[in-house]
């Protein structure tokens, strides 16, 4: 049997919840082949409330890391999450252009989680120079959304959603889902899709309480191995928003500062199913 592969190019969540870690069991989950090259190492001080410290990897070690994989294996999707600085996310645009990468999924991370505050001014340019181009699907959450749109404050209502989505979009990427989830006091949770022809609504059951870490990880992880597996476009974004509404659903609290997505809720529903 052949099994679908897929890279991770994203940062190391000592946690577990989010970054290559939750790529990593997302991937497996679906039945994908999972493949990493770190580019950062993200630690939590228990003395410090949590507090992220972020050490990013020298740039030469991860090129090594991407053309491991790109050039001695081979893949059939690739994703995108936590590039901590403009030569890394630079370095991750041209390696997915140089190996003609079709199914690129950018998670464009430029906070750790619950932060407004970016890990580097000039990422968000990076991204909408070298990184946004190159992506089938990029997935921003609506501080990012603000961030790559170049708008002077995130995004509250659905037309000022909509005009984020449309402006990322015109960078060049082919498909941008901006993710809202239960934020703006909605019924339902959900996110904005935009094509550059239509807008669409990916609605899904707003799920109280619940622990969201690694949310946005597993969320383009999920599209990213479904696309692996030969899925269209369509059917991959379905299948990553039911993938998530049932890590969210399945959530639990790790410590008292943060509480992870269940990457197992997916195969339990499947499971029912059957």
């Amino acid at each position: 049997m052949t099994m679908k592969k897929a890279l991770t190019i994203a940062g190391s969540d000592t946690s577990g919840g989010a970054g290559i870690q939750a790529d990593l069991k997302t991937m497996e989950e679906l039945g994908v082949y999972g493949m990493t090259a770190l580019t950062v190492i993200v630690a939590q001080d228990p003395h410090n409330a949590w507090n992220h410290e972020v050490f990013p990897i020298d740039t030469t070690l991860i090129e090594k890391q991407i053309d491991t994989v790109l050039a001695g294996i081979g893949v059939d999707a690739v994703k995108t999450g936590m590039l901590p600085t403009p030569e890394i996310i630079e370095l991750a645009a041209r390696k997915i252009k140089e190996y003609g990468i079709q199914n690129a999924v950018v998670d464009p991370v430029m906070a750790c989680k619950g932060a407004d505050e970016i890990l580097d001014p000039n990422v968000a340019v990076a991204m909408r120079q070298h990184l946004v181009p190159v992506a089938k699907i990029i997935t921003p959450n609506l501080f990012e959304a603000r961030m790559l749109a170049g708008l002077d404050k995130t995004p509250a209502t659905m037309d000022e959603i909509k005009e984020a989505a449309r402006l990322i979009h015109e960078l060049g990427a082919e498909i941008v889902i901006v993710k809202v989830g239960g934020k703006l006091g909605f019924d339902t949770a959900f996110d904005v899709l935009y094509d550059g022809n239509e807008f669409r609504l990916l609605e899904s059951e707003k799920i109280e309480p619940a622990f969201t870490h690694g949310g946005g990880c597993t969320f383009s992880s999920a599209i990213a191995a479904s696309l692996a597996n030969g899925h269209t476009v369509e059917e991959a974004i379905e299948i990553g928003k039911e993938f998530i509404t049932e890590a969210v659903r399945h959530s639990f609290r790790l410590n008292q500062y943060v509480g992870p997505t269940n990457h197992t809720g997916y195969r339990k529903k499947v499971a029912t199913q059957s």
